[in-house]
């Protein structure tokens, strides 16, 4: 597909500076949801950079989700005239402060309670002390095996009507 020079400069610069890139499996839709070109457009070119080796590509509930490639990032670097030094989003390392998202620093776990069991006490119903212990069936339990039920038993005689 022809795509003019500037769309996909577009699309390479945007990748480049994300990293990655997500397009809805919408080809008649008029425009990509982060960039003003034409969605049929972003999704050839990143399929034919797909075919090339430098992206990889996912496909889940009508998206498409491209990842850019180590060798994807030196074909851009060479295309879009970006030196060494300028790298994706998704490669910069963020500094994550002392806050997680529930507000609490991490590692400062409140300690656990008395009323916390550990997995084996809860699966044990009667550990009381005191308690009687039963495994298995008890004593007065005697089984008993008739002839003739089941599969392997011997059939009843075919009755015969004249």
């Amino acid at each position: 597909m022809l795509i003019p020079k500037q769309n996909r400069k577009k699309i390479y610069q945007y990748l480049f500076q994300e990293g990655v890139m997500v397009a809805k499996k919408d080809f008649n839709a008029p425009r990509h949801q982060d960039l003003d070109v034409p969605n049929l457009q972003v999704i050839k070119a990143l399929q034919s950079m797909t075919s090339r080796g430098y992206v990889a590509v996912r496909f889940s509930w009508q998206y498409y989700y491209y990842y850019l490639t180590n060798e994807g990032i030196e074909y851009l670097r060479e295309y879009l005239h970006l030196p060494a030094e300028i790298v994706p989003r998704t490669f910069i390392k963020t500094n994550k402060g002392g806050q997680r998202p529930g507000g609490r620093p991490d590692g400062d776990r409140p300690p656990r309670g008395e009323g916390y069991r550990q997995r084996d006490e809860y699966r044990r119903r009667d550990d009381r002390p005191g308690a009687e212990k039963k495994e298995g069936a008890g004593s007065d339990w005697k089984p008993e095996f008739r002839g003739g039920v089941g599969r392997g038993g011997p059939r009843a005689p075919a009755q015969q009507t004249a």
